[in-house]
């Protein structure tokens, strides 16, 4: 666990280099502005489309039952507009992951590794195809997993406990690969995720933590989620990029010290004794 609190104080620095600070720009203008054309298009046929879902399968009563009873009659009249944001979010998740995986993260591997691992070997174990298709069947997943745990956002805390152990798997396994895909060989990628796989998933729960914020304030905040939705869309996309941006130089830092002790430990296995 030390390595792991290592990493976290080495990327908490590196979070405020005026490099990694400029990172966050381009990925939140790509989220920001296809995400606003697309709700512009989309946002009030899919809220039409679930009001009379709720109203042909008398999911208002349900609702309206649940809310009552936890004393939160008041937000009966927005129910159906944040069910939809809560719909659209891990979309706006990915997104955000998409843009800085092509925006970002290469810019951190070449920070962290040029600056802190300059003599650390290339063998380029991982692609972008490889990365590619590592991220599309994690994020299936994501997404079912989270269909699943929407009704638990009426149980706040209980939601929130739900999406921070999805995050951790999600960062565990798709930033993880990307952080040593240029300079870990295939079978050194393998074994890092397998072995470290604890400490990997840790890192991603603590980043969880964080990333489950924005879905927890829409739903502390309804009214004034709703009220100022391109406000509250802005900030989220924002607070992603920046969590996704230090989330990547944690497990770049993590990721390139243990695969320079697996070397390392290799090297001295192979040194014949005298």
């Amino acid at each position: 666990m030390g390595a792991v609190l290592n990493a976290y104080g080495r990327a908490l620095l590196s979070q405020f280099h005026g490099k990694m600070l400029l990172l966050s720009i381009a990925p939140f203008l790509l989220s920001t502005a296809l995400w606003a054309l697309l709700l512009y298009v989309g946002l009030q046929p899919l809220v039409d489309w679930l009001h009379a879902q709720f109203v042909d399968y008398e999911i208002f009563r349900v609702t309206g039952e649940w809310l009552q009873g936890l004393g939160l009659d008041g937000l009966r009249t927005v129910v159906v507009p944040l069910f939809a944001l809560l719909l659209l979010l891990p979309l706006m998740i990915i997104t955000a992951v998409l843009f800085v995986g092509v925006a970002a993260m290469p810019f951190v591997v070449r920070h962290v590794g040029g600056r802190h691992f300059p003599q650390l070997e290339k063998k380029r174990g991982g692609s972008l195809l490889g990365s590619a298709f590592k991220a599309l069947g994690a994020f299936a997943v994501f997404l079912v997993c989270w269909l699943c745990i929407l009704p638990l956002y009426i149980f706040p805390p209980l939601a929130g406990a739900a999406t921070v152990v999805l995050w951790g798997w999600l960062t565990s396994r798709v930033i993880s690969y990307d952080a040593l895909a240029d300079y870990a060989s295939a079978e050194e990628l393998a074994t890092l995720q397998h072995e470290r796989r604890w400490s990997l998933l840790a890192i991603g729960v603590v980043s969880g933590m964080a990333g489950s914020l924005p879905a927890l304030a829409w739903v502390g905040g309804a009214a004034a989620a709703i009220a100022f939705f391109p406000f509250m869309l802005a900030a989220s996309i924002w607070i992603y990029v920046l969590i996704f941006i230090f989330t990547g130089l944690w497990f770049e830092y993590y990721c390139l010290e243990a695969l320079a002790q697996l070397r390392h430990a290799k090297f001295e296995a192979n040194i014949p004794t005298q």
